[in-house]
């Protein structure tokens, strides 16, 4: 199976994934972060930056109970760092580790970037900041970044996903927010993106997803496809399994992404229940390798193929007269 291949059948899966919401009944205690603290979650010694010394670079303290960080601020060689499943509102000490490369603060409060910290972090590359309360970025900057992860939270809108501020940003995931629109995305570098259990009813601004190979939609409001356009030249894989995509003429814009779509993903939309489902499919998508679960046959293929030129076969008397 290729990367494609198998990025596309963990993302269609993903999709019923839900990050755990976490409440203050969920904590046993709420605590400050102390040293003894920081020391008992350690690990893995390195040269720091300036190789000349050694210093712990990994730094675990998920499930602590944690509602201030203040105390990390001094430990500036850490390079991994895991907050997820406390009850932190200010990441704002975060600023001082200017050498992070991978954070986690998943099941948190977190609902605003005081400080702006991630704008002292040059060298962060993956950052996961799923199920807390964010609505927007607040002029979030991450130049380094490339994966950011906020699925769970209450973002409702894309104006904040920006090529100037997003770089270098591969993946992005947005699953279970509360985005009615695609509009405002601008990010011509990014492969794959996950927006998954959101309210979206409108495929707008796509145009300016260049190198997108994998397009996430599963259970939104999607009615139609127009708004893929033909700009998007490396889109491999689609999933709008549980829209609301009725008849074959929403599907009118697949064409454009035709000549690199691979794999398509149409189940619990009320075409799939439509006489010749696939075959209407494949006449518009005619490279498919794989519809919903199925591999596509040979012999479907073909009869595609054979509508295909029959239509042609009857248009033409028609534009003769």
């Amino acid at each position: 199976m290729s990367d494609m291949e198998e990025d596309a059948v963990l993302s269609d899966v993903d999709g019923d994934e839900e990050t755990k919401e976490v409440t203050d009944e969920d904590k046993v205690q709420v605590c400050q972060l102390t040293s003894e603290t920081i020391g008992q979650g350690l690990s893995l010694l390195c040269r720091t930056a300036n190789r000349l010394a050694h210093a712990f670079v990994k730094l675990d303290l998920k499930d602590k109970g944690l509602n201030d960080i203040a105390a990390i601020s001094s430990y500036i060689h850490i390079r991994f760092l895991d907050l997820s499943n406390n009850l932190l509102t200010d990441l704002s000490p975060l600023s001082s580790l200017t050498h992070l490369l991978w954070l986690k603060v998943d099941n948190n409060a977190v609902s605003c970037f005081k400080g702006q910290p991630f704008t002292q972090l040059t060298y962060l590359q993956w950052l996961s900041i799923a199920a807390n309360r964010l609505t927007g970025l607040d002029n979030f900057v991450g130049s380094a970044l490339e994966s950011l992860n906020l699925t769970g939270n209450g973002i409702q809108d894309m104006t904040g996903f920006q090529s100037v501020c997003f770089t270098n940003l591969v993946t992005l995931e947005l699953r279970g927010n509360h985005l009615t629109t695609t509009a405002g995305i601008d990010l011509p570098n990014l492969k794959r993106l996950y927006l998954a259990q959101n309210a979206i009813k409108h495929l707008e601004g796509l145009e300016k997803l260049e190198c997108l190979n994998i397009l996430h939609l599963r259970d939104n409001q999607v009615e139609s496809l127009d708004g893929l356009s033909q700009n998007m030249k490396c889109l491999q894989y689609l999933n709008v399994r549980g829209n609301l995509i009725a008849d074959e003429a929403a599907l009118r814009c697949l064409g454009l992404v035709s000549k690199t779509l691979r794999a398509l993903v149409l189940s619990d939309n009320p075409l799939v229940d439509s006489p010749d489902y696939r075959l209407s499919v494949l006449m518009v998508s005619p490279l498919l390798q794989r519809l919903d679960k199925d591999p596509v046959s040979s012999e479907e293929r073909d009869e595609a193929q054979q509508r295909i030129r029959e239509l042609k076969e009857e248009e033409m008397p028609e534009a003769e007269n």
